[in-house]
């Protein structure tokens, strides 16, 4: 997970202030956060603060009993809305992921960019709608001002571990008050 403590303490929300804004939305939304992801390969931390920014690593489609969306999109009956639901959850892992390292997500001031990968066909051209999953989820829960985003997809013929799509953000912080 974080390896620095100067990085952690950047993170932490003072104990004067504690919102509960973005959570009391996900609860209203019936959404669970999946245990927050750690990495899949040869790095140690999810993500990394730099400058009122934190930039989230790739997220993987896990759910909550631990399986992945798997497969192409556009083979064996993966279509948009089984693509669409892949980027929703790699976007849950994402909030996940903000939470455990923010603490408060009401820490986020705006999702600054997605970027989404889908593994899928040749012939299939439309993964901007398959990462619409992640970025109306983005929408739903941190709301128009904060959720808006950039936003780039595109489709690879094979990911690691045969997950159906990747996702990595990056999200501005509110300024850390004492």
């Amino acid at each position: 997970m974080l390896t620095s403590s100067i990085f952690r303490s950047t993170l932490r929300p003072s104990s004067r202030r504690c919102w509960i804004h973005v959570e009391k939305r996900l609860e209203e939304l019936q959404l669970v956060l999946p245990p927050a992801p750690g990495p899949k390969a040869n790095y140690n931390i999810v993500c990394h603060a730099a400058g009122g920014m934190l930039y989230v690593s790739g997220h993987l489609p896990v759910t909550l009993d631990g399986s992945m969306f798997t497969g192409r999109i556009g083979a064996d009956g993966r279509d948009v809305a089984y693509g669409y639901q892949a980027a929703r959850q790699a976007g849950l892992n994402i909030i996940s992921t903000l939470k455990a390292q923010l603490g408060d997500l009401d820490r986020v001031e705006h999702i600054v960019k997605i970027f989404g990968i889908v593994q899928s066909t040749d012939d299939f051209k439309e993964q901007h709608k398959v990462m619409d999953g992640c970025s109306d989820l983005m929408m739903e829960v941190f709301g128009k001002t904060a959720g808006y985003h950039a936003r780039s997809a595109i489709g690879t013929s094979t990911l690691p571990l045969d997950i159906s799509v990747e996702v990595e953000a990056v999200v501005q912080l509110k300024p850390f008050v004492k």
